[in-house]
């Protein structure tokens, strides 16, 4: 259930529902919780495109790694809620890609939160920077 539209940069929508273990006492979902979404929307956003990481990792020898994060919180979500997180390249770098993300309650179209997102290609046995695969940086 996700859509893209017109290129790998126009946008990916995937769709998250809180469950109990997502929310905190006040049963809102925990703050650090947005990233875990947005990482699966980012994550889904490599596999629509063909790409797993798993495979990235063995038959490249890359992984991707977080290197900024800058997040707004605007209104809560909530236990059962039905969210959609968006993710849309913003930057893509010979060895970074920058992610604009939009987590939106579905019911109402309402931002939960917003945040940007900075990830690094790292080479998987020495863990500095690389270039992204020819055939990566192609598709995106």
């Amino acid at each position: 259930m996700s859509t893209q539209t017109h290129g790998a940069s126009a946008g990916f929508d995937w769709p998250v529902r809180v469950y109990y273990e997502d929310t905190d006492a006040a049963g809102i979902v925990f703050y650090a919780n947005y990233l875990r979404f947005m990482e699966r929307g980012r994550t889904e956003w490599l596999r629509a495109l063909g790409f797993e990481q798993d495979r990235l990792r063995a038959e490249q020898g890359i992984v991707f790694a977080v290197t900024a994060v800058d997040l707004k919180y605007l209104t809560p979500a909530r236990f059962n809620d039905l969210l959609t997180v968006r993710s849309s390249l913003s930057h893509k770098g010979g060895a970074s890609l920058a992610f604009e993300q939009d987590i939106l309650r579905l019911a109402d179209q309402a931002v939960c939160c917003r945040g940007s997102v900075k990830v690094v290609c790292l080479d998987a046995a020495t863990m500095r920077p690389r270039r992204l695969p020819d055939r990566l940086a192609a598709a995106i």
